[in-house]
């Protein structure tokens, strides 16, 4: 259940079967794009939506980037790590240019706003650049890169939601999917660059979202994950009648829709998750006992630099809460190594924490400094890199023994499971989620992807429990 990873491409495999739908048979198109999606679950959904404007204006989908007319990279520039693994790939792209000197490069979502200059003047890797709220523009800017002009959107807005469009699926396994709720973010860590990249925070109309899932359902999908920066301060206003609607409202009405369609969301802020939110999740079966509640560290003193606006006592009251009202739920987070200033004391502290809590799932990293962040202009980076890495690496080995423990408890336990696909392990193998989000594998049999079934679990590794499926 561990994910280190700081950047995450697209699935080959699916991805190519979901673009060879797309493409339409016989259809001509007047160019083909190729996406690559890096990061957060948002990315994702966002590639969908671009994926949605480009087809709506007559361009094709192609899985192949070495023969596609334009290539787009949708970014991530929360780590370090992750703006060099895109350079890396535009740098193969540009490559291509060579033998294709009509082909089109384009930069889209987080990194737009802050790498523009650099990718277009000094670095000359890429023909367009759009950030994460001008995607409507796209074959406009499209046309001025074929007439040999570099073409730039990367303005923000305060009211774009997407909410008219209806996403492309192009990474789709037929059985789950994002649905986006908001966007941008108001809560200013520290560390994070989201609010410059993403824009102030603005909700999508309620109903927009349950027609989404809707239409989701009735087109074969069992499962649909609720996204925002912070989903606990999704909050919409019908200005025809005053109607409001908070972010446990808007999950009962998703909820509602079908008890065979299953609810999860993601991220929420520890400061907003509330007891509403908490209670709706008890009231329906088919909202998932999961929630990602990041920490990142487990200090006071470190989180009142990071501006995350609580304490570790607060959070761990938080907590408390949670595995009152909902038992059986599961529990992830994210933490931060070495981030400025932090002590032996502080990394401690973020041990014991994570050992009060005992997290089913972690995303760990060590601190990254990130251009324009507040943290960047207030406090000096000044833990050393090799200190970084061995406090990261304590902090993995640690939840690696949580993560055991939590797996092995739930030997001899059975479990509704809704069938997401293949093993990527062994093709006579499905596997799909539990309610707490753990990935469950078992003998394909008879089943197919999209049916529920309950398996028993009899064997576990650290990250997937093994079992079959009971009567």
């Amino acid at each position: 259940m561990l994910d280190l990873a700081t950047d995450k491409t697209h699935d080959e495999s699916r991805q190519g079967e979901a673009y060879a739908i797309l493409a339409g048979g016989e259809k001509q198109f007047r160019k083909y794009f190729y996406i690559e999606s890096y990061g957060c679950a948002m990315n994702f959904a966002d590639t969908e939506v671009v994926a949605s404007v480009l087809m709506d204006n007559g361009f094709g989908a192609t899985p192949d980037a070495e023969s596609a007319d334009l290539i787009f990279i949708n970014t991530c520039s929360i780590r370090e790590k992750a703006e060099q693994t895109v350079r890396n790939r535009l740098t193969q792209f540009k490559s291509f240019k060579k033998h294709k000197p009509g082909l089109i490069v384009g930069v889209l979502g987080c990194m737009a706003e802050r790498l523009k200059n650099q990718f277009l003047e000094e670095e000359k890797l890429v023909d367009i650049v759009v950030g994460p709220d001008a995607y409507r523009t796209l074959p406009g800017l499209i046309e001025e890169a074929e007439g040999g002009q570099k073409a730039v959107n990367v303005l923000l807005s305060r009211d774009e939601t997407y909410a008219d469009i209806s996403p492309v699926r192009l990474n789709s396994n037929g059985v789950t999917a994002f649905v986006s709720i908001m966007r941008g973010c108001n809560n200013m860590c520290s560390f994070c660059v989201v609010p410059f990249t993403r824009g102030r925070e603005r909700s999508r109309d309620a109903a927009s979202i349950v027609r989404e899932c809707k239409t989701l359902f009735e087109q074969g999908y069992r499962e649909v994950t609720l996204l925002g920066q912070n989903v606990d301060s999704y909050y919409w206003v019908d200005e025809k009648n005053g109607q409001r609607v908070t972010f446990a409202m808007l999950m009962e009405q998703v909820a509602q829709l079908s008890p065979l369609l299953r609810v999860r969301f993601s991220t929420s802020h520890p400061k907003d998750i509330t007891d509403e939110v908490l209670h709706t999740m008890a009231k329906y079966d088919n909202i998932c006992n999961y929630i990602h509640l990041p920490v990142q560290s487990g200090s006071t003193r470190v989180l009142q630099m990071m501006n995350r606006t609580y304490s570790r006592e607060w959070y761990i009251a938080k907590v408390d809460r949670i595995r009152e009202l909902l038992p059986d739920c599961g529990l992830s987070t994210d933490m931060i190594a070495g981030f400025c200033t932090e002590t032996e004391e502080d990394h401690q502290k973020s041990l014991s924490l994570m050992e009060y809590c005992r997290y089913d799932l972690a995303y760990l990293y060590f601190y990254s400094e990130r251009p324009g962040t507040l943290a960047a202009r207030r406090f000096t980076d000044d833990v050393p890199e090799e200190v970084k890495k061995r406090r990261l690496q304590e902090l993995i080995d640690l939840h690696r023994i949580h993560s055991l423990e939590s797996m092995q408890k739930d030997v001899g336990k059975t479990f509704k499971v809704l069938i997401e696909g293949t093993s990527k392990k062994n093709e006579q193998e499905l596997f799909g989620r539990n309610d707490q989000n753990k990935v469950i594998v078992f003998p394909r049999e008879q089943y197919t992807k999209g049916a529920y079934v309950n398996v028993k679990v009899d064997r576990c590794t650290a990250g997937t429990l093994i079992g079959k499926v009971t009567a």
